[in-house]
């Protein structure tokens, strides 16, 4: 209630009033690691909050209450039995939901960072996890078809990744596959000691910088935040469209700016894959918003996941394009974009939009960089400012190369595979055997209205079984089943 009275700047709702920002704070904390997660998301939305409030919430990226020292004792003599430290300083640096992050010195004089498991954090979030799908199976008759699915995926997923989440060995893998992967991008990953790590410590190297929303120190060292903002969408335009594996918890906690203007990157503990039609849906997404093609957007959002398959396209066409007029707008402040958006959004109430669990990801991400740009820019957003790098990084989502001889080479050399292909497709025409494939969104249409369709007729049969029973058990009552069976064929032929 608080979030959704300070986003809307109301003072109250039927007598309720928000909480403060330390009370908000504090509610979060006591409520565990999986409210933590999605309070992180808010705390980068500068246009959603005023200050106090955020600075409050972005303490719960890594300011935290540590573990007590009893706690603290159980899990490092857990973690190392024999101590590899010469020197390690038991304060932390960093508190988060999973974990806490401390400086120590290997015998060998390196300096690194150890991330130390919360004691007991896989029971809790597993508790939390069931005391979430305990209260989703009570509320979930009261939603619709699409909102109740898209409930069930967030629950599903978010299920899954924290479960990997709390496993320190799952974040040492990720570490390691995503510093190979991502080697020649010029962003920075600490190095893992693996020989020291354990599923209750990882520990890494030292990684210097400031914290992405540290604006005080990217004034100080004359960093171009545009250039920041460029250099980290343009990787994420990597991670989502080309390589479909990408860092899905970037908080300004686990960015880190050098004196430089490098980035870095830490906490490798939330990573997701993109399927390959889902990055074909996004590039789609980026090109039709760069050429104001709505209709197309909307068909790309189908194809995402996010609109359903019956979805009028012209309706949502003409919502989108009110959408991108309001955030493109530069005489418009970020609160007056919001008091439009919301108006242009009362509308689209009833529209069945969905949240499939490949897109829970993208979105969260999509977000929390957004978010991030309103940290340094006024009225940033991701029509205005994120849109226009996109499209600079799109040759490169296609697969374009850096020049224009090698792509004439590439394409020349798909050529006879090209040929294959439609050589292989006339002939399964000519046989016959050509398959039409029916896309998920029409599936799960296709099964709603299947559904919706025989639910009723299900009811009337079972109506009519027990007015034949009702009548074979007692005679007397047999103006009660004659009623009872003629009420179900009304139903069904009046349906």
């Amino acid at each position: 209630m608080t979030v959704y009275l300070v986003i809307k700047k109301k003072e109250s709702f039927m007598w309720i009033k928000p909480l403060d920002p330390k009370g908000l704070k504090n509610t979060t904390i006591s409520l565990g690691a999986s409210f933590i997660k999605l309070a992180q998301v808010l705390a980068t939305r500068a246009d959603f909050f005023s200050e106090d409030y955020l600075s409050e919430l972005r303490e719960l990226h890594d300011q935290l209450p540590t573990m007590s020292d009893d706690s603290f004792q159980r899990v490092f003599e857990r973690a190392f039995s024999n101590t590899p430290f010469k020197k390690f300083d038991k304060k932390a640096i960093a508190s988060a939901s999973i974990g806490q992050v401390h400086i120590a010195k290997l015998k060998d004089g390196q300096k690194v960072a150890v991330k130390l498991r919360r004691e007991g954090i896989k029971q809790r979030v597993i508790a939390d996890i069931n005391i979430i799908s305990f209260f989703n199976k009570i509320f979930k008759p009261l939603f619709s078809h699409y909102t109740k699915n898209s409930i069930e995926a967030v629950i599903v997923e978010f299920s899954s990744m924290i479960r990997q989440e709390v496993s320190l060995t799952t974040e040492l893998q990720n570490l390691k596959k995503f510093s190979h992967t991502y080697k020649d991008e010029n962003i920075g990953f600490p190095k893992p000691y693996e020989q020291y790590c354990s599923d209750d410590a990882l520990v890494m190297s030292y990684e210097e910088g400031f914290r992405f929303d540290d604006k005080k120190s990217i004034l100080k060292y004359n960093i171009d935040f545009n250039k920041i903002i460029a250099n980290l969408v343009s990787f994420y335009t990597t991670q989502m469209l080309i390589k479909g594996y990408f860092h899905a918890d970037p908080h300004p906690g686990n960015i880190l700016i050098t004196k430089e203007g490098n980035i870095t990157m830490l906490d490798f503990g939330m990573v997701k894959t993109v399927p390959n039609n889902k990055r074909v849906a996004i590039i789609e997404l980026i090109k039709a918003a760069n050429e104001q093609d709505y209709e197309l957007y909307i068909s790309a959002s189908k194809r995402l996941g996010t609109i359903a398959y019956e979805a009028p396209t012209s309706e949502l066409a003409e919502f989108t394009s009110k959408m991108f007029d309001i955030f493109s707008n530069d005489n418009l402040d970020s609160e007056s974009m919001q008091e439009l958006a919301f108006e242009v959004l009362e509308s689209t109430r009833n529209m069945p939009f969905k949240l499939p669990s490949d897109a829970i990801y993208i979105l969260r991400v999509s977000a929390i960089i957004e978010g991030l740009g309103t940290t340094y820019i006024e009225n940033f957003n991701g029509v205005k400012d994120i849109l226009p790098i996109l499209r600079d990084n799109l040759p490169k989502a296609l697969g374009a190369k850096d020049s224009i001889v090698e792509t004439i080479i590439d394409e020349i050399k798909d050529i006879p595979f090209t040929i294959k292909d439609l050589k292989s497709t006339l002939k399964q025409a000519s046989e016959g055997d050509l398959e039409v494939q029916v896309s998920q969104n029409q599936l799960e249409y296709l099964t709603k209205e299947v559904k919706e369709y025989l639910k009723p007729k299900f009811v009337s049969l079972s109506l009519m079984i027990s007015s034949i029973f009702i009548l074979l058990l007692d005679k007397d009552y047999k103006e009660i089943a004659i009623g009872l069976f003629v009420f179900a064929l009304a139903r069904i032929i009046y349906k």
